[in-house]
């Protein structure tokens, strides 16, 4: 049923700013995305500070002036495309070029020459193929991202607990 122009339909949604840029959603009928729910969750995240905790279970070996895309963004942008049904790690080449997964993970959009991109599939990789047997990462080539498994482990016991703090028994 189509609502009538009385119904109380907002025009349109204000977000949290994303590195000083407003998000605003409106229903003008122009550029249409079926991730736009993705802002939401980031917008939790933020709050509850989810992917921030589990990227600091990571140690990057990597060059800093050679970095373009932080360890808190790659694990934002891959527990963001699990989230919304991307779980293969090649969904990634097209997403990184997604305005909304752009939005999400915190990247500026700019209507500049350059494109905004977020990480590729092989980037992304990195976080999750790093074999345990590289004796020294920090000299390794490929294998400059190291997580903390006893780390990680201890990050999800803490929000499990954290999600039921908030309850009360009565």
């Amino acid at each position: 049923m189509t609502p009538n122009k009385t119904d109380c339909i907002p025009e349109q949604f204000k977000f949290e700013s994303v590195l000083t840029c407003p998000v605003v959603v409106n229903f003008k009928g122009e550029t249409v995305t079926s991730d736009a729910g993705l802002t939401l969750i980031a917008e939790l995240d933020r709050k509850r500070e989810i992917t921030s905790r589990l990227a600091a279970c990571f140690k990057d070996y990597r060059k800093q002036n050679r970095i373009e895309h932080s360890v808190s963004s790659l694990i934002a942008q891959r527990v963001y495309g699990l989230v919304m049904g991307y779980e293969d790690i090649n969904d990634h080449e097209t997403l990184r070029h997604d305005v909304m997964f752009a939005l999400s993970v915190g990247k500026s959009i700019t209507s500049g020459e350059e494109p905004m991109t977020l990480a590729g599939k092989s980037t992304l990789n990195r976080l999750e193929h790093c074999p345990e047997d590289v004796s020294s990462r920090a000299d390794s080539r490929y294998h400059r991202v190291e997580h903390d498994a006893e780390a990680i482990e201890s990050l999800l016991v803490e929000i499990f607990l954290e999600s039921y703090s908030n309850w009360s028994l009565d």
